[in-house]
């Protein structure tokens, strides 16, 4: 498998995990770290400190850390609780996350990746934030849940999507190595 990625799909990865860490920190490094575990997402030598993601150490916290915070998001109030705790947390992983999978050789596309990767996890924080707020006025409790279960299952459908869409891209680089001697296949 190549470790080459190219800018746009760069860019794209960090701006989906910039995204769904903005709803589950927790669950976006977890994935990300299984993805490189299993080397379903290679990396190019300037991203190779992320490889710490796919440590035993580093997944287990993050897997503890996303059952805790499957478990809070779905009681009333301690889920808002949650949000405004994680209303720093969130959109600096966010941020983070973002800075690390651009090259460290141009600080500039670096602080734009951070301040975007930061902005964007906030954005989505906010949203998810304030519509919890919403729903934890009404009495009963089963719409807390449904609205959490629906955010986990969405959650993680985009990434899926983001992985699958990374893996065609991927499948149509290698294609087009073996049968048209390394010439873009329209």
């Amino acid at each position: 498998m190549t470790g080459q990625l190219s800018i746009a799909e760069i860019l794209g990865l960090a701006a989906s995990v910039s995204l769904l860490s903005g709803w589950r920190l927790y669950l976006c490094v977890l994935a990300t770290g299984l993805a490189m575990h299993f080397d379903l997402l290679p990396l190019p030598e300037h991203l190779a400190a992320l490889k710490v993601l796919a440590s035993p150490w580093v997944m287990g916290a993050a897997g503890l850390a996303a059952v805790v915070e499957f478990l809070a998001d779905k009681i009333a109030w301690l889920d808002s609780a949650w949000d405004t705790l994680h209303t720093v947390i969130r959109p600096l992983g966010g941020a983070l996350l973002a800075l690390a999978v651009i090259d460290p050789a141009d600080p500039a596309t670096q602080a734009i990746a951070f301040i975007l990767g930061g902005g964007a996890s906030l954005l989505a924080h906010g949203g998810k934030a304030s519509a919890r707020a919403a729903v934890n006025t009404s009495p009963e409790p089963f719409s807390n849940m449904a609205v959490s279960t629906a955010e986990d299952i969405l959650t993680g459908g985009l990434m899926l999507l983001a992985l699958t869409i990374w893996l065609l891209l991927l499948a149509r680089k290698v294609l087009n190595r073996l049968f048209a001697g390394g010439r873009p296949v329209p």
